[in-house]
């Protein structure tokens, strides 16, 4: 770690690739979740693959998945694992869609960007496929519900009590 606590930056301050080479692999797991916020009457549309682009869900599932394991390609300075799992799952409510991605692997980094990155990926093909019906929908509240593995051990976040219902910690 350089003197400003940034890993991801050289003793002057340029970017980096973290060597994790030194590093033990270990089974690491991360899960996110994202909402994509729309009218209830496009919620409804997609519970009944009424959608005339296709069934959305199984469409968003298989995005996120493959970009699961583009993150690398996505993201400056990520480093390409092998990632042994990827679930994408979802839950319908009156006015969003919930996604929650959960990525696993044994290696010698995290996968939270795996994870970060299938969610938000599936929220934008969930978007994508609605937006003929709805364009006021909202992608929102990407956030990393779990983490373990790894040195800094696990991390669950505790559920927001904030009043605005949007998962703000402000």
């Amino acid at each position: 770690m350089t003197d400003s606590g940034l890993t991801h930056l050289d003793p002057l301050g340029r970017a980096r690739m973290v060597d994790v080479t030194p590093k033990e692999p270990t089974h690491r797991r991360a899960i996110v979740r994202g909402k994509v916020y729309m009218k209830p009457e496009t919620t409804s549309l997609v519970a009944r693959g009424a959608i005339n682009k296709g069934d959305v869900l199984a469409v968003a599932r298989v995005a996120g998945i493959q970009a699961a394991k583009r993150a690398p390609d996505l993201i400056p300075l990520c480093h390409p694992l092998l990632v042994g799992s990827v679930l994408v799952n979802f839950r319908i409510e009156d006015s969003y869609i919930e996604v929650e991605a959960q990525v696993e692997t044994v290696d010698r980094t995290g996968v939270e960007m795996e994870a970060m990155t299938a969610c938000s990926v599936a929220c934008l093909t969930i978007y994508d496929m609605c937006k003929t019906v709805d364009r006021a929908m909202v992608i929102g509240d990407l956030t990393l519900w779990e983490k373990t593995g790894g040195r800094s051990g696990t991390y669950r976040r505790e559920p927001d009590l904030d009043e605005s219902g949007l998962g703000l910690d402000f």
